[in-house]
């Protein structure tokens, strides 16, 4: 791990990969560190908030000295079912690009457990890795000014669902009714990073 000053109270940890920021992340949420207010996961990254600036050396000690839970930790046991009707205007050309009919394209996204890996871009917005690793894409080269909440779409090798209605380039290929973000929820993000995600085809 590789530890950087990030303003006056936090700490960004850079890991080697997205497997040992899966256990970085689930360690932290099992056992926080005294003197910590929060953190954050991203791609590659950990993102650890001090209480106070005074906190900052014994935080930076004890994550050197940290002894990260097993892979078995960094996922939830339960699964949460998505219904998405697969009718997104990106669905033919994902096709395409992936040399397959729309139908295996929904059969793949069905087909395989998704797990949250860390949320970003809007609040609720959360970015789920498959066990397959097949339905990577690019994103669109023109975004759109407006995606309509509940999108669920493809990008790079992420999945993701709109929370809110907002611009985006994500290759749309379904919409759900689920809601993502809700300020009277605790915590208010349904998919949080750990999550175990699963997909289910429903009539459009």
């Amino acid at each position: 791990m590789r530890l950087l000053p990030c303003g006056d109270r936090a700490i960004l940890v850079e890991v080697a990969d997205a497997a040992e920021r899966r256990r970085l992340d689930a360690t932290l949420r099992r056992r926080p560190l005294p003197g910590t207010l929060e953190h954050v996961p991203g791609a590659r990254t950990v993102l650890v908030v001090a209480s106070a600036a005074h906190h900052l050396p014994e935080v930076a000690a004890a994550l050197r000295g940290l002894v990260l839970d097993g892979p078995e930790a960094s996922a939830e046991t339960d699964e949460l079912v998505v219904e998405v009707r697969y009718d997104g205007p990106d669905l033919d050309d994902v096709a395409t690009h992936l040399g397959v009919a729309p139908s295996e394209v929904v059969a793949r996204h069905t087909g395989q457990p998704w797990t949250v890996e860390f949320a970003g871009f809007a609040p609720g917005f959360a970015y789920l890795t498959g066990s397959e690793g097949d339905l990577e894409v690019p994103r669109r080269h023109s975004p759109r000014t407006r995606i309509p909440a509940g999108s669920v779409g493809l990008a790079g090798p992420y999945s993701g669902v709109y929370p809110r209605s907002s611009p985006g380039g994500w290759q749309l290929i379904g919409r759900t009714d689920v809601t993502l973000w809700d300020a009277e929820r605790d915590p208010p993000a349904l998919l949080t990073p750990g999550r175990r995600v699963r997909f289910v085809e429903v009539p459009s």
